[in-house]
């Protein structure tokens, strides 16, 4: 199954281990953390301020890897406390019809919207609801 992690870079180590987790269950993870760092992402090189970057044609391949991963995937996964381009991700796939979980985190803060997503309360939760079927 492919699978996308929506969530921020706050999780960013968090994130990793779930994916790494996903790949062993053997599933395809769209990493947009291995894409950032792979296109050497200004998160990482500081080369401009946020409002720069956003703005500037080197944000444009992140935009694209994101929307299109959000929405091609088979299952979003929604890693809180994220924000706002979470959340963006998550409605894109649910627009699509793509399933949601969400791994519900203290101090997530979602209104009404929540009820798009199917919350587990831990990492094991998660891995089991994502057992490849045999």
């Amino acid at each position: 199954m492919k699978i996308y992690i929506a969530s921020s870079w706050k999780n960013e180590h968090g994130v990793q281990q779930l994916t790494e987790s996903l790949r062993k269950q053997g599933h395809e993870v769209i990493s947009w953390i291995e894409n950032n760092y792979g296109e050497n992402h200004n998160h990482v090189t500081k080369k401009m301020d946020f409002e720069t970057w956003v703005n500037s044609p080197e944000s444009d391949q992140s935009f694209k890897f994101d929307t299109e991963g959000a929405g091609t995937c088979h299952l979003l996964i929604y890693y809180g406390p994220a924000g706002k381009d979470a959340c963006f991700e998550a409605g894109i796939a649910y627009g699509k019809g793509i399933p949601i979980i969400g791994l519900h985190a203290k101090g997530e803060d979602l209104g009404l919207m929540r009820k798009a997503i199917s919350w587990v309360r831990t990492v094991k939760d998660l891995l089991e609801a994502t057992k490849p079927i045999k």
